[in-house]
């Protein structure tokens, strides 16, 4: 598989929306650690409709990836 059908999946899959806030390295670091947290939150709540994962297990994955996006708030913009 080329490197470009490899990125035209990574898109399809996981497309990332343009930054478009007050620009600072800590900004578009946390705009990116949310960008993910909501692709990762999305798969996890499609496995669980799915039936693929358990209601409680979804849960707690959803639990522990808001725990570090908090985590990157804090330790990326201050409280």
């Amino acid at each position: 598989m080329s490197q470009d059908s490899n990125v035209n999946k990574e898109n399809f899959l996981a497309p990332r929306a343009p930054f478009r806030g007050e620009f600072s390295p800590e900004h578009l670091a946390f705009d990116a650690n949310l960008q993910e947290f909501a692709q990762r939150i999305s798969i996890l709540c499609n496995l669980e409709n799915a039936g693929k994962i358990p209601p409680d297990e979804a849960y707690e994955k959803i639990k522990q990836l808001w725990k570090e996006l908090r985590e990157s708030k804090h330790n990326l913009l201050g409280s």
